[in-house]
């Protein structure tokens, strides 16, 4: 079995206290022979995780290519979004598939959510 990781918060702003810490943790995302090195913020109010524009375009993905259309809510959900499927590497975990909603909205991270990042990895 592997050992649990440990990914303390970061502080996003500091001018906010403890209010201004998020749980990002590095994950490296495969499609292809493409790999992209980032950091995800885990969201458990997220039903799905969301992939930024750009980090898909780095994969390879063509927005016009990508044909199953996904409704996002919350504050992205005036965002047109679209299915994609990345291999992901955590710490020293096994590579496992997660499911992307790919949106052209810019300037977010990646997101982490139940579908299916929570239902791959134990976290507390």
């Amino acid at each position: 079995m592997i050992q649990p990781i440990r990914f303390p918060f970061t502080s996003v702003n500091p001018e906010m206290g403890e209010a201004g810490f998020r749980s990002f943790l590095p994950i490296a995302l495969t499609s292809g022979d493409r790999v992209v090195m980032a950091e995800g913020l885990l969201d458990t109010g997220a039903m799905v995780n969301v992939l930024p524009y750009k980090i898909g375009l780095e994969l390879g993905f063509v927005w016009s290519q990508q044909n199953v259309p996904l409704d996002l809510a919350g504050s992205l959900g005036q965002q047109e979004a679209r299915a994609v499927v990345v291999q992901a590497v955590v710490g020293q975990f096994e590579s496992v598939q997660l499911v992307f909603a790919w949106t052209k909205a810019t300037g977010i991270p990646i997101l982490l959510g139940q579908v299916n990042f929570f239902i791959e990895f134990d976290i507390c």
